[in-house]
């Protein structure tokens, strides 16, 4: 499919200038990237457990005491994100007022509510924490790190499950794109791996009786649940420029629907996640075949892999049976509402270093899948001559929200 004719208006282009993450695989970014480049696998255990981030090895005691998990890795991976673009203290020159911030997640501060419901039934009201409530808000992750840095512009949480992330890299983008915001602090992060989670998904049937996460193979058998964070950095272009900012990549286009179709359950025919992959595509002003590689939402159940692959088949057509495919999920299990955010990140380091990650634990291929899937080591991609190299970030949450972005390297 050849590209779409840009839009007679052309509005800004947004860059990212700065990443940060932690996860199963470590702390920071560029520890995710190599890491899962290697072939590194960060489920133990049947859990994606960021066992290495230890908060008091990065925040105060009184910070980590008080902020739950997804806040304190949250920030954590904003502090990296804003050393990596050369903020500073001054907020690189830029008015803090047109500085926003939006950390997408699906749950929030659940492991703060777990505790505090069983000090509510073990000591009674009197016990509880006064901080029980603003810890487990879902825009907890954002108010701290807005504050954190005093940040003034627009400033929100996304919670559309498993697309959450995606959606406030893309909230992100439109606040800059609208006039709204010159930069943006966007990303997503979760903390899930705990008792009432892993036994709701359990009883769900949506997580792996067998631990093993392993996007579109024949044998999947559900998600591995994982958790972490990631934050991007988002500027308008002329902006980074101006104040001589390394750019790391574009957020070229950005799409979203909804299935409307069951709360848990995908469309089966993929219909409504290929119209949001179809809309980045033509936001980017790029065509399918401009397409170099998908991270895949993958998350290695039955039906979202299915759904997945004919979404994919139907809106990049013959070049799906062509274009490499992988899931980070594969490596980290699913981390809910952070996965957007940790995925775009991963994402982005792949086009940098002009490399397909792989899809770790695919060996039985699933013949109604179709798809070139990354299998056994990371592959190089071809640099194009004449654009910067392409790729699809999917991300899909119960609910049926489906969220899409269009990146490219520098």
């Amino acid at each position: 499919m050849p590209a779409p004719d840009r839009p007679t208006t052309l509005r800004p282009r947004v860059v990212v200038t700065g990443v940060g993450a932690v996860t199963a695989l470590g702390v920071g970014a560029e520890e995710l990237h190599r890491r899962w480049t290697a072939g590194d696998v960060g489920i133990v255990d049947g859990a994606g457990a960021a066992t290495s981030f230890v908060p008091r090895e990065h925040l105060t005691v009184k910070e980590a005491r008080r902020a739950d998990r997804f806040t304190q890795m949250a920030i954590v991976a904003a502090d990296e994100a804003l050393a990596a673009a050369g903020w500073g203290d001054e907020h690189a020159g830029l008015d803090p007022t047109r500085i926003g911030c939006v950390i997408g997640t699906g749950i929030g501060g659940l492991g703060t509510l777990e505790a505090q419901i069983d000090v509510h039934r073990d000591k009674g009201p009197q016990g509880l924490s006064p901080l029980g409530i603003p810890m487990l808000m879902g825009n907890a992750a954002t108010g701290t790190v807005a504050m954190r840095h005093g940040l003034h512009g627009p400033g929100y949480a996304t919670l559309s499950a498993c697309a959450a992330g995606a959606n406030a890299i893309g909230s992100g983008v439109r606040a800059i794109q609208a006039g709204d915001a010159d930069a943006m602090l966007v990303g997503g992060s979760e903390a899930t791996v705990t008792p009432y989670a892993q036994a709701a998904f359990a009883q769900m049937g949506a997580s792996s009786p067998s631990g093993i996460s392993r996007p579109f193979d024949a044998r999947r058998d559900g998600f591995v649940m994982g958790e972490g964070a990631a934050v991007l950095v988002l500027e308008e272009e002329t902006r980074a420029r101006a104040r001589g900012a390394a750019i790391l990549g574009v957020v070229a286009g950005y799409g979203t629907t909804v299935d409307a179709h069951h709360l848990t359950a995908p469309e089966p025919d993929g219909r409504w996640a290929a119209l949001a992959m179809t809309r980045a595509l033509e936001d980017a002003g790029v065509g399918s075949d401009d397409v170099d590689y998908v991270n895949a939402h993958g998350t290695s159940t039955p039906l979202n892999d299915a759904a997945e692959a004919r979404a994919l088949r139907a809106a990049l057509g013959a070049r799906a049976a062509t274009v490499p495919v992988s899931s980070t999920k594969s490596t980290l299990g699913h981390l809910l509402g952070a996965g957007g955010a940790v995925e775009a990140v991963a994402t982005l380091l792949a086009l940098r270093d002009a490399v397909a990650p792989p899809n770790l634990g695919y060996e039985q291929e699933d013949p109604e899948v179709g798809l070139r899937i990354v299998t056994g080591t990371a592959l190089a991609l071809d640099r194009p001559a004449d654009r910067p190299l392409t790729a699809l970030s999917n991300s899909f949450g119960f609910g049926g929200h489906n969220a899409v972005l269009c990146l490219q390297g520098a």
